[in-house]
C-alpha cells in the first residue's frame, strides 16, 4: 500500500505561486495513477488534478486549467503541483491520492491513500 505525505503549502499573496510535492512510500508507486484534489471550508472535496503513471496523460479541472501544472518523478516517488497566478479561490486544504480504477475518473471515492493535506492561503 502507498503512503503519501503532502508538502509545500503556505500563505502567499494573489497572483503568486506555490509547488506542492506529495511524498510516496511503496515500491509500486510508479504504477499508480495520481491525482490532487483540495476541499476549501465548507465544501466538498474536489479534484484538481491527475497524471498517469509513466506521466503520459495529465488532467485537469477547468477551474486551474493553464495556471496549474502536475508532473512527477517517479524515480524520487513524488507527485507535484506546480501553482502559478494563484486567486484566493485557490484557498483551501490540498490533498493527494492515489487513483483506484484502471480508468479515468475525477470521482473522489475512486482514489484513496489520502495524505494529511497541505493549507494552501491566497490573500487578496
Amino acid at each position: 500500500q502507498v503512503q503519501l505525505v503532502e508538502s509545500g503549502g503556505g500563505l502567499v499573496q494573489a497572483g503568486g505561486s506555490l509547488r506542492l510535492s506529495c511524498a510516496a512510500s511503496g515500491r509500486t508507486f510508479s504504477r499508480h495513477t495520481m491525482g490532487w484534489f483540495r476541499q476549501a471550508p465548507g465544501k466538498e472535496r474536489e479534484f484538481v488534478a491527475s497524471i498517469t503513471w509513466s506521466a503520459g496523460r495529465t488532467y485537469y479541472a477547468d477551474s486551474v486549467k493553464g495556471r496549474f501544472t502536475i508532473s512527477r518523478d517517479n524515480a524520487k516517488n513524488t507527485v507535484y503541483l506546480q501553482m502559478n497566478s494563484l486567486k484566493p479561490e485557490d484557498t483551501a486544504v490540498y490533498y493527494c491520492a492515489v487513483r483506484k480504477t484502471d480508468y479515468y475518473t475525477t470521482v473522489v471515492d475512486d482514489f484513496g491513500s489520502w495524505g494529511q493535506g497541505t493549507q494552501v492561503t491566497v490573500s487578496s
